[in-house]
C-alpha cells in the first residue's frame, strides 16, 4: 500500500489518542489517511487481500479508543476534502471536510438549513454517519444524496429515501458502506441573518460546553422523554471522575479529559454514571460516544 500511496499517510502503530478529540486511545496497528475515493478504494481493496480487520472513522470527535488500541487496518477520512462546491441551492462536499467548514461556506454562498450544525465537532462524513443534531437539527433534514465506498471497494450512491435516517441512526452503522461525498440541499436566504445565527449558536454552545477540555461531544444519547444532562446533574454526579476522566462541571452531560485520561478511566466514569442514574431514576443512558478497540 505505501508504493502506491504517499508513505506520510500510512502510519505503522499509531496511537489513537492523537488521532480523537477525546485524546485518549492505544494503538492502530496501521492507520491509512486516504485524500481521495480512489486512494481510499484502494486501501479498503489492500485490508481486504491480506484479510485484516478494518475500521473507518470520520475526524475521531465522537470516538472512545480503548487503551488496547485497534487491530488491523484503521482508515480515517478526515484528509478526504477534494470537492466543496455549490449548485444552485445544493452543496457538494467530500466527507472529511469539518462541519464548521461547511456551515461556513453555505453562509458564503447564501444557503440557510445548516446552521443548526455550525457548532458540532467532526466531519461531514462522521455527522450523516450518526445523523448528527443540534438545536433542534438534524442531517436528515438537510441531506439529498450520499456517496459511498463499501467494505470491498466498490462505490454506491444513495438518495435521501434510502438513508435509513432516524434518532443518531443512518445505514450506515449496519451496512459497512463508508460516506465519502455528501450532497445537501439547502434553501435561499440571507448571508448576515445566517451569520447571525452562526454566531448565536457558537456563542450558546461555548457558554454551557467544556469546550476548552478534551472530549467525544455529549457522551450519552437522549433517552425518550429525558435530557441526559439533567439527569446525571439531579443525580448529583457533576464532578464525579477517575483517574481524569471526569463528569464536566460545566455541563454534566460531557466527559471530559482533564489532562492524562484512559480509556479505562472514561469507561469507569461512564458506567458509574450509568449505574447511578438507572438507580435513582430508573432511566438506562446509553452511549452516542462510539466505543471502539480492544482491552
Amino acid at each position: 500500500m505505501g508504493e502506491l500511496m504517499p508513505k506520510e499517510l500510512v502510519l505503522a502503530n499509531e496511537l489513537m489518542r492523537d488521532h480523537t478529540t477525546f485524546a485518549v486511545g492505544g494503538p492502530a496497528d496501521v492507520l491509512v489517511l486516504p485524500r481521495s475515493v480512489k486512494e481510499m478504494s484502494l486501501a479498503i481493496r489492500t485490508a481486504r487481500s491480506l484479510d485484516l480487520p478494518l475500521t473507518v472513522l470520520g475526524g475521531g470527535s465522537n470516538i472512545l479508543v480503548r487503551d488496547g488500541g485497534i487491530r488491523g487496518v484503521v482508515i480515517q477520512l478526515n484528509q478526504m476534502r477534494r470537492v466543496l462546491s455549490c449548485h444552485g441551492t445544493k452543496i457538494h462536499a467530500s466527507a472529511g471536510y469539518m462541519l464548521k467548514d461547511v456551515c461556513q461556506f453555505a453562509q458564503q454562498q447564501g444557503l440557510t438549513g445548516i446552521e443548526f450544525a455550525c457548532g458540532i465537532p467532526g466531519t461531514l462524513g462522521g455527522a450523516v454517519f450518526m445523523n448528527a443534531g443540534a438545536y433542534d437539527g438534524e442531517m436528515s433534514r438537510v441531506v439529498s444524496r450520499v456517496r459511498t465506498v463499501n467494505s470491498t471497494g466498490g462505490v454506491h450512491t444513495y438518495s435521501a429515501p434510502n438513508l435509513g435516517f432516524a434518532y443518531r441512526q443512518s445505514r450506515f452503522q449496519k451496512s459497512q458502506e463508508f460516506v465519502v461525498e455528501v450532497e445537501l440541499t439547502l434553501r435561499r436566504g440571507d448571508k448576515e441573518e445566517i451569520q447571525a445565527t452562526m454566531d448565536d449558536l457558537n456563542q450558546r454552545r461555548s457558554s454551557k460546553q467544556p469546550l476548552e477540555m478534551h472530549s467525544a461531544g455529549s457522551t450519552f444519547k437522549r433517552p425518550p422523554g429525558y435530557f441526559a444532562g439533567t439527569l446525571i446533574d439531579q443525580t448529583g454526579l457533576k464532578g464525579l471522575s477517575f483517574g481524569d476522566a471526569q463528569v464536566s462541571t460545566k455541563h454534566a452531560g460531557f466527559v471530559v479529559n482533564r489532562g492524562h485520561a484512559s480509556a479505562h478511566d472514561v469507561l469507569q466514569v461512564i458506567q458509574e454514571v450509568q449505574r447511578r442514574v438507572e438507580l435513582a431514576h430508573g432511566v438506562h443512558l446509553e452511549p452516542e460516544v462510539r466505543i471502539i478497540g480492544e482491552d
